[in-house]
């Protein structure tokens, strides 16, 4: 095997293992992942057998589907003191839900792209399921895509749009980069990115960044509602709760990177930080579920 084509297995291997960990409750079907990966079945059979060797996923005898393995949540233990920073985004994630009464969300970068971590379900009857935890979308897909893109520089957007460009055209039509373009500049002029229903009807929803202590983002909070929730009327009091668990949520990760990254909730918030370890607890159900 030549280099060229090991990693093309490699990206392939990882491409099949990211669509399981969307659909680990349910199990991804052999049918599903051939779809949705473009790979001839024999191929995607094959790397999932290597896959299930290594642990990082298993098939169900009973229903033939596969989820993630044992190793992927090892693997995920292991890593999550490196990433504890954005487990600290659960208490706000649970109060902008529980204040707004709709779907709050946590996302971050990776690449171009972006990962739903955290989701939280309001208590308002109808809700948002256009997003999961574990799904990825290109940079500037959605409210909180949108939100991050924009705070990248001119030539960081550039480089976004070009690398998505194929997938934007195929997957979101609508998503034009005039459009796109058009969505940078607002956001950065409002401090919040707002999206009026444009990748699905009805479903919009408003995100704002949420930078590190050096300044980069590291990802974005969102909240998504149907179009009568989240109306011109009702937009300046979802910016509002929106800005303030953004800025505490900074503080949360300035402190932790402050204190070598221990984990340890800034002074006077103790109580909270107490909590995050069951809501971490219950988003990692959640995303069981998605």
């Amino acid at each position: 095997m030549d280099e060229s084509s090991g990693s093309q297995s490699i990206d392939r291997a990882a491409a099949l293992l990211a669509l399981v960990a969307e659909r680990h409750e349910e199990g991804a079907t052999l049918a599903e992942l051939v779809r949705r990966t473009g790979l001839k079945q024999p191929t995607a059979r094959r790397l999932l057998v290597a896959l299930i060797r290594a642990g990082l996923i298993e098939q169900s005898e009973a229903s033939r589907r596969y989820h993630l393995g044992i190793s992927a949540y090892l693997y995920g233990t292991i890593a999550s003191d490196r990433f504890a920073a954005h487990s600290l985004a659960d208490e706000s994630v649970r109060r902008l839900a529980e204040r707004s009464g709709d779907t709050a969300f946590f996302s971050v970068r990776q690449g171009y792209s972006t990962l739903c971590l955290l989701r939280e379900e309001g208590p308002h009857p109808i809700r948002s399921h256009v997003l999961n935890i574990g799904q990825r979308h290109p940079l500037g897909v959605a409210a909180h895509g949108i939100a991050i893109l924009a705070c990248l520089g001119d030539a960081d957007v550039d480089a976004v749009i070009e690398a998505n460009r194929g997938y934007y055209a195929s997957h979101y039509p609508m998503l034009t980069e005039q459009v796109l373009r058009t969505l940078v500049a607002e956001t950065r002029k409002r401090g919040f990115a707002i999206n009026r229903g444009l990748f699905h009807q009805g479903a919009w929803a408003i995100g704002i960044a949420v930078r590190g202590p050096t300044g980069a983002v590291i990802g974005a909070l969102s909240i998504g509602a149907i179009e009568s929730r989240l109306n011109d009327e009702r937009q300046p009091e979802i910016m509002a709760m929106l800005k303030a668990e953004a800025r505490k949520l900074e503080a949360r990760v300035a402190a932790v990177d402050t204190q070598g990254r221990t984990g340890a909730p800034p002074a006077g918030e103790a109580k909270e930080g107490s909590r995050t370890g069951r809501g971490r607890e219950r988003s990692q159900r959640h995303a069981a579920s998605t």
